[in-house]
């Protein structure tokens, strides 16, 4: 089979596309048929080893998985011993372990892990880009920040691929949107119920004095030292980028019922029963159109660095898709 194989850290160019082993699936793994896969800020971490806390996930001196992707939408070619939740033909979309593997032709995937079959009416782009931003936003808006109904959410970075799943998810549970995005991106987050929005180029932070219950830093472009004036007092920022400050102010203030909040979550690295939870639930919302899955730009795997190449371009309008048979 092909897939985009990287050996060493470093730029876009590392990715190599090749011919590597078929899998073979064992007790309770099914092998399924790669169509679709994303490519997202935290895979280009994986990708050129920085920032220096990627290595600790995915290798010190070199990368740990040599093939990465951490979406497989396609459908299933084959089962191993055990298996009975699964049969051959069937459309799934799944996670695979800390977000590596997914870039290749055929993936196996565990029976009992992060995988759910694909709703009809849902394509295999949709079930991938639904597998991708949501499985981030779901938890720190819904577990981490508990938004609801008429609450104010300030999103930064609305218009990637976490931004643009954070918007309708905060306004689809009832809250009131303020979304700061780049030029290409402001229309976009409007349509998908933004209330209000920002251009970045004119200024990274809302300047007009309102206070939000929940600031949701998707790309941790800010900080919680510079967000801190724009929380309401029960307030709470969310980033996905550790740091040793939010970490330090996780650990101190992470728990508190009343107060400022800041709060890091690591959410790949979550139990499977809650990520395939949370796939669920993500799926439903798109079955149902309360959650749109926005496409940015779709690369065929032979593209696959220029993919990367276009995450790190940050002008992003939504998700960037590899489109893998």
């Amino acid at each position: 089979m092909r897939a985009a194989v990287s050996t060493a850290y470093g730029p876009p160019e590392v990715l190599q596309v090749g011919e590597v082993p078929d899998p073979v699936p064992g007790p309770g793994q099914i092998l399924v048929r790669n169509r679709a896969s994303t490519v997202a800020a935290a895979l280009v971490a994986a990708r050129s080893g920085t920032p220096w806390f990627a290595r600790l996930a995915f290798g010190l001196r070199r990368p740990g998985y040599p093939v990465l992707g951490g979406e497989v939408a396609g459908d299933v070619v084959a089962t191993g011993p055990g298996v009975s939740r699964f049969v051959v033909g069937d459309r799934v979309v799944g996670l695979t372990a800390m977000g590596a593997g997914a870039h290749a032709e055929l993936v196996l995937l565990r029976e009992d892990g992060a995988v759910e079959p694909i709703p009809d009416g849902l394509t295999d782009v949709d079930a991938a880009v639904l597998a991708a931003g949501p499985l981030t936003a779901l938890p720190f808006l819904t577990v981490h920040a508990r938004v609801r109904a008429g609450q104010s959410v300030l999103v930064l970075g609305a218009s990637g691929c976490v931004g643009t799943a954070a918007v309708q998810i905060a306004v689809h549970a009832g809250a009131d949107v303020t979304a700061v995005s780049g030029p290409r991106g402001l229309d976009l987050v409007r349509e998908l119920g933004a209330a209000e929005v920002v251009d970045r180029t004119v200024g990274d932070l809302p300047s007009s004095g309102e206070r939000y219950d929940v600031v949701f830093d998707v790309a941790g472009a800010s900080s919680y030292h510079r967000c801190r004036q724009l929380l309401t007092s029960d307030g709470v920022y969310l980033t996905t980028v550790p740091s040793l400050p939010i970490l330090w102010r996780n650990l101190w203030t992470g728990r508190r019922t009343h107060g400022r909040r800041g709060v890091v979550a690591f959410t790949g690295l979550r139990p499977v029963e809650q990520q395939l939870d949370t796939l669920r639930t993500a799926l439903e919302l798109g079955r149902t159109g309360a959650l749109l899955p926005v496409v940015d730009a779709a690369y065929p795997l032979d593209k696959v660095a220029d993919a990367h190449r276009h995450v790190e371009d940050a002008h992003k309008a939504g998700t960037v898709v590899v489109l893998i048979d």
